[in-house]
């Protein structure tokens, strides 16, 4: 059980978000399911998820006992970087999904983190996502970090929150993006229509930054290195297109027209680096470019339409 008396300057401010700034490494969603269970409880009552906590308030998590993990492990090849005692990291490649969700149950990087890991995973992210502190899409290949204790991933997602891991990404995009470089700082949240898309929303989404220098411009093309300040969902692709420069490939945000036979977007966790949860140590490790990526920017180059 976790518990908290409730402090003058907190005074007002909804439950959930009270105890997401309290238990790192677990989401809002989830703690709005706790509270639904009636797991949340002040003064020893259950509340609702809009409730809003008074000073004083004694708040009360009660975390269901774990449940068995009914995924398979699977002795999937991965590309390890680096591995020890705390953390793993992995070069995810293209069209992997990160964890089992509906219609994608197995052949995972979880189910192939299962079988390699075995039971050192951490298990903050509950028994879908072992080992999980953040995620890349299906599509975007690159550098990735798994926690295999509670510990580590406590410490990472700390280091998520206060924004001080280092995040690079290397994309291309549609169109000469003709500044040198940039900062994109717009909120992002569900799409008040399409539900499946992210959106620049002012009204309900979350803080969301991302910097952004060109590397090569290819006349109708550029080719963009971004860094991460936050870390929302299709964050570099919502903010690119926001700016007329949607990902080349990109089936949900770019244009129905793809020049080139990419299967998803354009998009590679090129370098990430972080403060080690035991050492203290700062680390960074970079992943080279997928072959299909080099050969696209080759082709870019040497074609009549470079400027």
């Amino acid at each position: 059980m976790n518990s908290w008396t409730v402090e003058k300057e907190m005074n007002a401010v909804r439950i959930d978000k009270f105890i997401s700034e309290r238990m790192d490494g677990v989401s809002r969603s989830y703690i709005q399911k706790l509270i639904k269970d009636e797991r949340v409880t002040v003064d020893l009552r259950p509340v609702k998820a809009n409730y809003k906590v008074n000073e004083g308030d004694r708040v009360e998590v009660t975390l269901p006992e774990p449940v068995s993990l009914d995924i398979e492990p699977q002795n999937i090849p991965l590309d390890i970087l680096y591995e020890d005692e705390d953390v793993l990291l992995v070069n995810k490649p293209k069209d992997m999904v990160v964890h089992p969700s509906a219609g994608h149950m197995d052949g995972t990087l979880v189910n192939a983190l299962l079988y390699h890991c075995k039971d050192s995973l951490s298990s903050i992210n509950g028994v879908m996502r072992p080992g999980i502190v953040h995620r890349i899409d299906k599509d975007t290949t690159g550098v990735l970090i798994v926690c295999k204790n509670d510990k580590a991933h406590n410490c990472i997602a700390e280091q998520l929150k206060v924004h001080s891991i280092t995040r690079k990404y290397h994309t291309l995009v549609w169109h000469n993006l003709t500044e040198d470089s940039g900062t994109i700082d717009a909120p992002i949240g569900r799409h008040p229509i399409d539900r499946k898309k992210m959106a620049i929303n002012h009204k309900n989404g979350k803080p969301a930054v991302t910097h952004y220098k060109v590397l090569e411009r290819f006349g109708n093309y550029t080719y963009v290195e971004c860094e991460l300040e936050t870390g929302r969902t299709h964050q570099i692709r919502v903010h690119m297109t926001s700016i007329g420069h949607p990902l080349v490939g990109d089936p949900v945000y770019g244009p129905s027209r793809q020049p080139f036979k990419t299967q998803g977007q354009m998009l590679h966790a090129k370098v990430f680096g972080f403060i080690h949860p035991t050492t203290g140590e700062y680390m960074e490790f970079e992943t080279p470019l997928p072959d299909y990526f080099e050969d696209i920017l080759e082709k870019l180059r040497n074609s009549k339409t470079v400027r």
